[in-house]
């Protein structure tokens, strides 16, 4: 049996397994790596919300080979849903997915911005050092929407953000 062959059944489990069936299937295919990255994304894509939810759980052990991938699926679809549940899983996957969460916002990717945000703050304390490092962009609106996020992350960007603009009041008094 191929490798492809064995991600089929699996997919095929999380579609129309029993609940232990599906669970097996989450685990089995978090383990097969950059292989299974595809094909989950592509049931995420066409399946219903239980079976995204076990899919996005399958990206989650895969980790960071799935962070690409899921932000070009999501640059591609306009299905709220997916992109929900696409975003759940980078938030799944942490502190991997934070560049390139912050170079979406960075880059106003105004169709993705909205979930690079809920992933950001899901993701929390690994957010909060790009977040401030983005409040020192040459840009302005760039600056804008890290310090909002930094805000909505409450007590965990809250502290950030008070010294970033302490720092960048202070740096303004000083010229």
């Amino acid at each position: 049996m191929t490798d492809s062959t064995r991600i089929e059944e699996l997919i095929a489990d999380l579609r129309d397994g029993p609940l232990a069936a599906r669970r097996a299937a989450t685990a089995d295919l978090g383990e097969s790596g950059e292989a299974a990255v595809k094909p989950l994304i592509g049931v995420m894509q066409a399946g219903n919300n239980d079976v995204r939810w076990y899919a996005a759980r399958a990206l989650v052990r895969i980790g960071e080979p799935a962070i690409d991938p899921l932000l070009a699926a999501m640059r591609a679809a306009d299905d709220r849903d997916f992109r929900r549940y696409a975003t759940a899983a980078l938030a799944g996957i942490g502190a991997a997915a934070v560049e390139p969460l912050v170079a979406v916002v960075e880059n106003a990717d105004a169709d993705l911005q909205p979930f690079a945000a809920m992933a950001l703050c899901r993701i929390g304390d690994p957010a909060v050092e790009p977040l401030v490092r983005l409040m020192q962009s040459p840009d302005a609106k760039t600056q804008e929407r890290a310090a909002l996020l930094l805000w909505k992350m409450g007590e965990t960007g809250a502290g950030p953000l008070t010294e970033a603009l302490e720092a960048k009041d202070q740096s303004a008094n000083n010229k």
